[in-house]
C-alpha cells in the first residue's frame, strides 16, 4: 500500500504542536492550547501526553469508580480522570480522585485543588511506571493529599494489586500501610472493602 501525500489528506493543514515558551507551560495554560490530546498533564512545565488505554488499565477504573461510589460518605464523591492543580508548573491528572462534594464549583469545572482531594489513585501504565510510583506520589504528598493508593498489574495472573499509603504529616512523604492481593480492605479514609478479582466480572462488586 502506497503511502498518502499530503494533497490527499486535503486543505487541513498538518497539527503543529504547541512550542512551550522558554519557562515552561503553566497550569492555566491547558485550558487554553488548542487541540491538546485528551487527558494531556503537566508535569514540572512540561506537557506529558497519554498512551492508548489497556483493558485492565479501563476496566480497573471502573471497577474502583463503582466500588468507592457505592461506599463513600454522603459528604464524599468520586471522579474519574479528573486533574488536580498541585501549583503552577503541575497539574496531574489522577485516574481516581475522592473529594468533598463541596469541591464541586460547577459542570464546566476541569480540575481540582490538592487539599480538596481525600484520595487519589494511579493504575501504572507501561509508559507511566517512573511517573506513577515516584514522580506523582512525591508531589501529592508535598501538596498534602493525606491518602495514595499505586495500582499494579500482577505479572502471574493479571490481576491488580494495590499498593495503599497515608501521609506522614510531621514529614510530608507517603507511608506504606499495606499491599493488597485479591481483596482490598481499609478504613481511611473511610470504611472500604473491595474485591479486587471481580476485575474481570461484568459485575459490580464492593464486598
Amino acid at each position: 500500500m502506497s503511502a498518502v501525500s499530503e494533497d490527499e489528506l486535503g486543505d487541513e493543514p498538518p497539527y503543529r504542536w504547541p512550542i512551550p515558551p522558554a519557562e515552561g507551560w503553566t497550569a492555566d495554560d491547558l485550558d487554553r492550547i488548542p487541540g491538546l490530546p485528551p487527558h494531556t498533564e503537566l508535569i514540572d512545565g512540561s506537557l506529558v501526553f497519554m498512551s492508548a488505554q489497556t483493558r485492565f488499565h479501563s476496566r480497573m477504573m471502573r471497577l474502583l469508580d463503582n466500588a468507592l461510589l457505592a461506599q463513600a460518605p454522603a459528604h464524599l464523591d468520586v471522579d474519574r480522570e479528573m486533574a488536580v492543580r498541585l501549583d503552577q508548573k503541575n497539574r496531574p491528572e489522577p485516574d481516581i480522585v475522592v473529594f468533598p462534594a463541596e469541591a464541586v464549583t460547577g459542570p464546566n469545572q476541569t480540575w481540582y485543588r490538592p487539599e480538596d482531594i481525600v484520595l487519589a489513585v494511579e493504575v501504572v501504565s507501561a509508559d507511566s511506571r517512573e511517573r506513577d510510583r515516584e514522580v506523582k506520589p512525591r508531589k501529592y504528598a508535598a501538596a498534602g493529599v493525606p491518602h495514595f493508593w499505586r495500582v499494579e498489574q500482577d505479572a502471574d495472573q493479571g490481576l491488580p494489586v494495590v499498593y495503599v499509603y497515608e501521609l506522614d504529616p510531621a514529614t510530608m512523604v507517603y507511608g506504606l500501610t499495606g499491599i493488597f492481593h485479591d481483596r482490598l480492605k481499609v478504613t481511611v479514609p473511610f470504611e472500604i472493602d473491595i474485591d479486587l478479582t471481580a476485575i474481570n466480572s461484568g459485575r459490580r462488586s464492593t464486598s
